[in-house]
């Protein structure tokens, strides 16, 4: 019988840890009928990487029909020990940033666009069609401070924000036009933290410059996985040969990521490390010895000019583990850690380990850590029931609110996702249920949350949303127009609950 949310809460098993046992076992073989799905959805999955424009699409989620009479035990994909080669160089990409200008599509268009092409209803990016949702008052209150003090351009104000997420936050969709939206109000503060390398090929950033050669050795919260649990801020751990490179610059066009006064690189310092050598604008800077006779996660902090400049780290002796680097400004303003973890669902934050969770938050002092996942525990369905969902999200939640107690915390739901049902498309089942397990779980911990899917409009949105342009064509993603949409909706709530603040704060 497919399982179902427990609706009384009776019975609910004791919560879990979030640290997860990792997986070292065979898998068991599987069915002719399984076989023959996955063998389909891995060729959908490789035309991604072939067919040009469907860069941001390549993403496995294996899909379980929400009516199966007999649900089966989730596969969680690679969640193995071990390590992966990335076999292709790190490139700016600027046929993939987002236009700082995005046309919102008024005429229906797209695969399933109807053919008469009628004019539609505008969408009004300006006006959230839902508030942001807060039953305690202050689940935002932290961010808020911080956003305050930003405004008033006090030395050293910079509001920090940490979003994590999966795919769309992976190629900066929704979390680069927050960014934006947030720094052309509050300042500038720089763009914040980036992984080493791609590790996946649908890792972007807008408004940086980034180069990797390839043969970086990445072990991820989404498999292969790391023993100790090490993972960095990003859910990436990095280690490399010597003679590898990665460079991390200013923006070279646009009004964001022009300049930046530091970059953090943060690191693994442990016995055997190996030795990097640091270029600043093409110069000689330093060297670092990551060799320890103990194993810590530490920072080397390069201090440049508040203007353009670039960084370039080469591994020159041994193998150093590194997980990413930060880039900001002393001035005040904003700064957004785009957090992306391709193919995660958010209880896949369980894999790093609690102690190093939280040391990396403390680390960067987020004033606001938004949660945006949703996309692939759709792909479960109800496989993996929605009690467990409820438990490991609300454990994840708690554990940030625990290493963070004064910052804000936003849950954003899932979006409107379609399935082709009797030759019609309509949403799956399993959407409304994670919606609704999101919003509790957030009421629970005292974070807020954002009804996306009801912005979109509720059950069928994403198939209108394919259909304006808004909706990519595998019925799950936003296009650059859609994320533009979301990402404007979720300022403009910020923002109202932003001068309700400022407004309780002014009459006290």
């Amino acid at each position: 019988m497919t399982q179902r949310p427990d609706e009384s809460g009776a019975g609910s098993p004791a919560p879990i840890a979030v640290r997860a046992a990792v997986t070292r076992r065979a898998r068991q073989p599987l069915t002719s009928r399984t076989v023959l799905a996955v063998a389909t959805l891995l060729g959908l999955t490789a035309a991604t990487y072939v067919v040009p424009g469907l860069e941001r699409l390549r993403l496995f989620t294996p899909v379980v029909k929400s009516g199966a009479s007999t649900p089966v035990a989730v596969q969680e994909p690679n969640l193995v020990e071990g390590e992966a080669t990335i076999g292709q160089e790190t490139h700016a990409r600027p046929e993939l940033a987002q236009p700082e200008v995005v046309k919102i599509p008024t005429k229906a268009t797209g695969p399933i666009a109807k053919a008469s092409r009628d004019k539609l209803p505008p969408i009004d990016v300006e006006k959230p069609p839902v508030p942001i949702e807060d039953p305690s008052g202050k689940a935002l209150d932290g961010f808020y401070r911080a956003l305050a003090q930003a405004a008033l351009k006090q030395p050293g104000a910079i509001a920090r924000v940490a979003h994590y997420g999966d795919s769309i936050v992976t190629s900066d969709y929704v979390s680069g036009t927050l960014r934006r939206k947030l720094q052309k109000q509050f300042g500038d503060a720089g763009h914040g933290y980036m992984l080493m390398a791609n590790a996946w090929p649908a890792y972007f950033h807008n408004d940086v410059t980034r180069f990797a050669s390839k043969g970086w050795k990445v072990s991820r919260i989404v498999g292969p996985l790391t023993p100790d649990g090490l993972y960095g801020l990003g859910g990436v751990s990095f280690r490399a040969p010597p003679g590898s490179r990665a460079r991390f610059g200013t923006a070279k066009r646009g009004t964001f990521g022009r300049n930046v006064s530091r970059f953090e690189i943060s690191y693994l310092k442990q016995p055997g490390g190996g030795k990097l050598r640091l270029l600043l604008d093409k110069q000689e800077h330093s060297v670092l010895d990551t060799d320890s006779p103990t194993t810590e996660v530490a920072v080397e902090v390069v201090k440049v000019p508040d203007g353009a400049h670039e960084l370039e780290i080469v591994t020159i002796k041994g193998y150093s583990r590194v997980f990413g680097v930060v880039m900001e400004r002393d001035s005040s303003g904003v700064v957004l850690d785009a957090l992306g973890i391709q193919g995660a669902r958010v209880r896949f934050l369980d894999k790093i380990d609690d102690a190093h969770y939280a040391e990396q938050l403390k680390w960067r002092r987020p004033n606001l850590v938004i949660f945006q996942f949703g996309a692939n525990e759709s792909g479960d369905g109800f496989a993996y029931s929605m009690a467990d969902y409820n438990r490991t999200l609300k454990a994840v939640l708690e554990q940030t609110r625990k290493a963070l107690p004064d910052a804000g915390c936003l849950v954003l739901g899932a979006m409107d996702r379609a399935e082709k049902k009797a030759g019609s498309l309509r949403t799956m089942a399993v959407i409304p249920a994670i919606v609704k397990e999101q919003k509790a779980a957030a009421k629970d911990t005292g974070c807020a949350f954002f009804n996306t899917y009801r912005a979109m409009g509720g059950p069928g949105s994403m198939a209108a949303w394919v259909s304006r342009g808004l909706g990519q064509a595998d019925l799950t993603h936003p296009t650059g127009s859609g994320s533009e949409v979301i990402g404007s909706w979720i300022f403009r709530a910020l923002m109202a609950g932003y001068d309700q603040y400022n407004s309780g704060a002014a009459t006290k």
